[in-house]
């Protein structure tokens, strides 16, 4: 019986050390992949373009066709349209936008929220040259005639 009770106690004591001393070790780390977070996008997608388009005294029609539906028509107040954007991507903060349509007699009088009508006009872009075509290295002496030749007329003009 003895020999029995002492193995049994080495066993438990044995148990009870390497549990603890799993507690007290950091583990390493192992380059698992991580859990897949999926990115939340809700609300209506607002561009500055769409923001641009919006002047004063549009219908709502007008206003539907460019910005869509909104995410919220007010029940107590129908001359007020609020479009509403959230986007959470895992690693980075959440990002939130709001954008409020102001109406009386069914016309836009103003806006407010984090989007602002860019005022500035761009300058049109300056035409660019086409590339021209660099004329072709007289042919090869052990040249067979597989190669391609250059059209009459490609390349650069002439400056004459």
């Amino acid at each position: 019986m003895r020999p029995q009770l002492l193995t049994q106690s080495i066993a438990v004591t044995l148990s009870v050390l390497l549990l603890a001393s799993g507690c007290g070790m950091k583990m390493p780390k192992l380059g698992l992949p991580k859990v897949h977070k999926i990115t939340v996008q809700q609300g209506n997608i607002v561009t500055q373009e769409m923001v641009d388009q919006l002047k004063p005294g549009m219908t709502r029609n007008q206003i539907l066709f460019i910005m869509g539906d909104p995410v919220m028509k007010n029940p107590f107040n129908k001359d007020r349209w609020d479009y509403i954007y959230f986007v959470n991507l895992p690693g980075f903060p959440e990002e939130q936008r709001k954008m409020s349509l102001f109406f009386e007699n069914d016309r836009l009088t103003s806006f407010a929220g984090n989007y602002t009508p860019s005022n500035v006009a761009e300058p049109p872009a300056p035409p660019v040259a086409p590339e021209h075509i660099i004329e072709a290295l007289p042919p090869d002496e052990d040249d067979d005639g597989d190669r391609p030749q250059p059209i009459e007329g490609d390349g650069p003009p002439d400056p004459a």
